[in-house]
């Protein structure tokens, strides 16, 4: 993997942190669709800063998921069960951001904010164990 690819894997995943730390501040002060909203980005970057791995990016959502399904789940990168947490994620997010009269509960956030939680540690051991480290900026 070029260098600079390692880095801007560390700088995605430190987004995907950043995210997930504000899913939970969303969640806490009851913003459950921008809790929502965040939970699914937390896991979108997780995943584009996998994809970078391979030197794969895209603007499309589903093709930045289906990359990551095709080039790591279906080749046991990842287990399959995570395709799920992926696809509930992205369903959900867009019923927040699209629909006029979706209301999301506070167990509909807190699902999101558990399975965000969940797929972003998977990912943070991936990437250390291909020797990645965010990078934070201060």
């Amino acid at each position: 993997m070029r260098p600079d690819m390692r880095v801007l894997c560390g700088y995605r995943i430190a987004r995907a942190r950043e995210d997930l730390l504000t899913a939970e501040s969303n969640y806490q002060s009851g913003f459950y669709k921008a809790s929502i909203n965040r939970s699914y980005y937390a896991i979108f970057h997780s995943i584009r800063a996998v994809n970078i791995l391979d030197g794969f990016d895209a603007s499309k959502h589903s093709s930045v998921i289906a990359h990551f399904n095709q080039f790591f789940v279906h080749t046991g990168e990842f287990d399959k069960t995570v395709y799920k947490l992926i696809d509930g994620a992205y369903r959900i997010r867009e019923k927040c951001d699209y629909s006029d009269f979706f209301i999301a509960s506070r167990e509909d956030a807190e699902e999101q904010l558990e399975n965000a939680k969940t797929f972003f540690h998977i990912v943070q051991q991936y990437l250390e164990s291909k020797g990645v480290q965010e990078i934070v900026e201060e």
